[in-house]
């Protein structure tokens, strides 16, 4: 059974992915048999450019209104969802507890991101065995395969932290599961690919031998690909506190303060037939709404007015204050304007703020102030930061500015205050409300294993 869903997956990314502007083959020859048993470089290479499709999500990824952006952005306080359809938006993700059992909520963010995983595990073993391709272009493959995977396995993290998560996923898919290993052992596992993702791009020549899709405009040869996978790795370094690598990886990235703020990789969507458009854009805000506080907290430019990060991407609802199950908010996202915009994997404002926050981890405070007051400045028309320069300080201006900058991107507010463990700092709207650190295993985890993993098969409650 588990090898018939890879296949559908697998399947599947490669239908959509020809609406993303790649050349992919016919689907029915080959199958995923062929390409597992004797792969052709048509193959291997339409199923390495389905893996950004992958990434995406198929089902619950990103630009779905119960996906990565939109369900992280609840737990920190960015959005809600406010679906008349299903009350569990509020009940479950405000109050909780947090329910393994279900896929959309509890047990949500887990089965894609494996899923495409594994999928990039079929590639990477089919071009180990393709006759055919030059070794460059292997390579090319692999480095991209391994940075695809590495941001999979960052994602699952994210959502359960000190739960933990498999890794050692390259597995007889009808076999025992993987272990669920430490935390600290998926983050260096995702170093390990990245690392190695570096290695082979290195070695893949001028060009690959797939095509990437448009959100990866800048990014779509090896050499301009490492530079991505250098940024990723700049955000797991200073994620895991390495500040000094950071700065390295960060280095070698396309940070570049000459250059918009708004340079990156994203992912994309369109209306073609078998596509997934992106369903954060609401434009008449049936579900999706911004927290209030996003008004309250806003800092004001010089002349009084609030800072245009948020000027910029919110507006006060057509109709006025919405309230359900007694929360009301009176704004929406204007982040995402049609159906086709993308969502941001990361961008040149983030590294800028990366390379912040990591000054700030070795205590280099004027260049951490440098990047700060370019971020206010450009992106929020704020004056210089004028507190205090200390490390306290400095901090809780960085995560001012990452909360407006990197707004309902990617969940990045509740991961900053997760990390500095200032979640309790996070507003609850009732006394009934809660702030969750991780989320449970789904419950089809726990029941594959046996025994099961000894935290993060019951529901998650949250801290009052």
């Amino acid at each position: 059974m588990r090898k018939c869903i890879a296949l559908t997956v697998l399947l599947g990314v490669l239908t959509v992915a020809s609406c993303d502007s790649l050349d992919v083959l016919d689907l029915n020859n080959p199958g995923l048999d062929d390409l597992q048993s004797n792969p052709t470089p048509g193959a291997v290479n339409s199923a390495a450019a389905g893996l950004l499709i992958g990434a995406r999500g198929n089902v619950r990824g990103f630009g779905s209104q119960n996906g990565y952006v939109s369900m992280v952005g609840i737990l920190g306080r960015e959005s809600y969802n406010f679906d008349p359809a299903d009350p569990r938006f509020v009940t479950e993700m405000l109050i909780g507890p947090l329910d393994g059992g279900s896929p959309a909520f509890g047990g949500n963010l887990w089965d894609d991101h494996f899923t495409n995983i594994r999928n990039a595990n079929i590639v990477l073993n089919a071009v180990d065995a393709v006759a055919g391709m030059s070794d460059a272009e292997k390579e090319g493959v692999r480095g991209f395969a391994k940075t695809i995977q590495a941001l999979d396995f960052l994602h699952a993290i994210n959502t359960r932290d000190t739960f933990g998560a498999p890794i050692d996923v390259d597995i007889d898919p009808t076999g025992d599961p993987a272990p669920i290993v430490p935390k600290a052992e998926a983050f260096a596992h995702i170093q390990q690919l990245l690392d190695e993702g570096q290695g082979h791009l290195q070695s893949a020549g001028g060009s690959f031998s797939f095509g990437l899709s448009s959100g990866f405009a800048g990014f779509d040869t090896p050499a301009t690909f490492l530079t991505f996978n250098r940024a990723l790795k700049a955000r797991v370094e200073v994620y895991l506190g390495n500040f000094a690598q950071a700065l390295t990886e960060l280095g070698a990235s396309f940070l570049d303060t000459g250059m918009p703020l708004d340079l990156g990789a994203y992912h994309v969507f369109s209306t073609g037939s078998g596509d997934r458009t992106n369903n954060l854009f609401d434009p008449n805000a049936r579900a999706i709404h911004a927290h209030p506080s996003l008004e309250t907290d806003a800092q004001l430019q010089a002349g009084g007015m609030p800072d245009l990060r948020f000027q910029n991407k919110i507006k006060k609802l057509d109709g006025g204050p919405v309230t359900v199950q007694n929360v009301t908010t009176d704004i929406q996202f204007t982040i995402y304007n049609s159906e086709v915009d993308p969502v941001p994997i990361i961008r040149n404002e983030e590294l800028i703020l990366l390379r912040a926050e990591a000054n700030i981890g070795l205590n280099t405070l004027a260049a951490a102030v440098t990047d700060i007051d370019f971020i206010r400045a450009n992106s929020g028309g704020l004056d210089p930061y004028a507190g205090a320069v200390d490390q306290a300080s400095l901090l809780d201006e960085l995560l001012y500015n990452k909360r407006y900058s990197l707004l309902f991107e990617g969940g990045h507010r509740w991961i900053d205050m997760r990390r500095y463990g200032k979640l309790d700092q996070l507003p609850r709207d009732l006394p009934t409300h809660t702030v969750f650190d991780r989320y449970p295993f789904p419950i089809s985890e726990c029941d594959a294993r046996v025994p099961a993993p000894a935290a993060g098969c019951s529901p998650v409650a949250g801290t009052p």
